[in-house]
């Protein structure tokens, strides 16, 4: 049975704090992405505590920058990665019909049959297309979920992507996939299930340094330091896991999207799939957003160096993605009209592959010399599985007494907004109910919280600016009114 509430607040972070500095727990999950959330809540739902601890905000990192789609693994599949292609796939089916149906809807993806795709790349993609579709039925996904791959006429193209250039279009071929409401509210909403079974979900509290048994932390709003002590602990760092522990290598790759509006393609309903020049296995996709926008994604670049704490898209890579779609497009799309543009660093665990593309998604679980747990690698969509892995892991080491995972059939919680009472921005239509239940729900403590991981305002600098003033004004009063 679910005890306590799944709302996360400044409130009951500070209650969660004092009690962190002074009770062992089962399990202390150190990182706050899709990862770490899904991690605390393996964990919490298999009957053991659980302590979370974030050093920035819940899905600060690499979470949040996907291109938010919840996908069966077809580029997979092209470089003949059968065992991820499956695994994703499974996991894409838990999401849509057990786990969140409520995140999670099906986007028509179209490959147009466009004089900037060759023959060679109309043929893969179909046939590829109708082997992800296989996956589909593997995976008892039904067709009322996800329905199967048709080839359309150039009407029906046009119809769904109005911004294709008609001359030379013969078609194109449409399939399905899974796409996320928004994969900062996956990460958050999983960090409140997590809580709805016991976690302490701790943001802004940062691991100084890890051992099998605790951690060195350091609230990052007072300046002190504590121990947390734990059974077992599991580093779910991603890009910094390499920080924590030396032993692993960790790849990052830069994946940056930009954001324009949907008004200047014609507001697609179809996400446009668009193959790289001279490639069958590599793409760009065009993808409809919440807000009037469509993001543009993605690159797949290496990304030596210290890690940044927020990865930016460079112009080379936005260039690149302004000429991908630009091949298939009527009007071209100019520099200017880029409303925004943002990046993220994939954690991939090294190998000797020459390109970052070339590097497996498989994931890694692996114990440190310290003795804690590492768990890198890895796909948004398969996090739940990653997780699952880490925890067995865990408690096998340390015999702790836990259950089995019950993560492939436990429903993530709800969003369930008050009635809007007003807005504070006409052109995006941010509320001030959804600003209030972001900090007293969904544990935001800034107005940066709000407008770039609760909502997805940020992503345009322009409607970030234009929100702020208000925001703040209202994430300070409703904070005031917690305690």
């Amino acid at each position: 049975m679910i005890g306590p509430s799944s709302a996360l607040n400044a409130a009951r972070r500070a209650i969660d704090l004092a009690r962190a500095a002074e009770e062992t727990v089962d399990v202390l999950v150190v990182g706050g992405g899709i990862t770490g959330a899904g991690v605390a809540l393996d964990a919490a739902s298999r009957g053991l505590s659980v302590t979370l601890i974030e050093a920035e905000d819940l899905a600060f990192g690499t979470s949040r920058f996907s291109s938010k789609l919840v996908h069966g693994g077809l580029r997979y599949l092209a470089t003949g990665d059968v065992a991820t292609a499956r695994e994703s796939a499974q996991e894409r089916h838990l999401l849509m019909t057990a786990i969140a149906p409520h995140l999670v809807h099906p986007l028509g993806q179209l490959l147009p049959f466009s004089r900037g795709v060759t023959p060679r790349q109309r043929v893969a993609g179909a046939m590829g297309m109708g082997m992800g579709d296989l996956l589909r039925m593997r995976a008892h996904t039904p067709r009322s979920v996800l329905p199967a791959p048709r080839l359309v006429s150039t009407r029906t193209a046009v119809r769904l992507a109005p911004a294709l250039d008609t001359v030379g279009l013969r078609g194109g071929v449409l399939s399905y996939d899974g796409q996320l409401v928004d994969d900062a509210r996956l990460v958050v909403t999983v960090a409140r299930t997590a809580a709805a079974h016991g976690a302490r979900i701790l943001t802004r509290v940062r691991a100084i340094g890890l051992r099998g048994d605790g951690a060195t932390v350091e609230d990052a709003l007072t300046g002190e330091r504590f121990e947390i002590d734990a059974r077992t602990v599991i580093n779910a760092t991603g890009v910094w896991a390499g920080s924590l522990d030396e032993a692993i290598r960790v790849r990052p790759s830069r994946g940056t999207h930009i954001v324009l509006d949907a008004d200047d393609l014609g507001q697609p309903t179809a996400a446009l799939t668009i193959p790289h020049e001279g490639s069958i296995s590599r793409y760009i996709f065009a993808l409809p957003q919440a807000y009037g926008r469509v993001i543009v994604g993605l690159t797949d670049e290496d990304a030596p160096g210290a890690v940044p704490l927020v990865a930016q898209p460079t112009d080379a890579e936005i260039d690149f993605l302004l000429a991908s779609l630009n091949r298939v497009v009527a009007t071209p799309v100019r520099r200017d009209q880029v409303r925004g543009a943002f990046a993220g660093l994939r954690p991939l665990v090294d190998s000797a592959a020459t390109t970052s593309s070339d590097v497996s998604r498989r994931h890694l679980v692996a114990t440190a010399d310290a003795g804690f747990v590492t768990v890198l690698g890895g796909k948004l969509t398969t996090y739940r599985r990653m997780a699952e892995d880490a925890v067995d892991v865990a408690v096998r080491a340390r015999a702790l007494p836990a259950t089995g995972s019950s993560t492939a059939s436990l429903r993530l919680v709800d969003r369930i907004l008050p009635p809007a009472e007003g807005l504070l921005d006409d052109r995006t239509g941010l509320s001030r109910a959804e600003v209030e239940y972001a900090v007293r729900v969904e544990g935001a403590m800034t107005a940066a919280d709000v407008l770039d991981r609760r909502t997805r305002v940020g992503l345009v600098d322009a409607d970030r600016e234009r929100c702020r003033p208000a925001v703040e004004e209202l994430v300070a009063r409703t904070l005031s009114d917690l305690f």
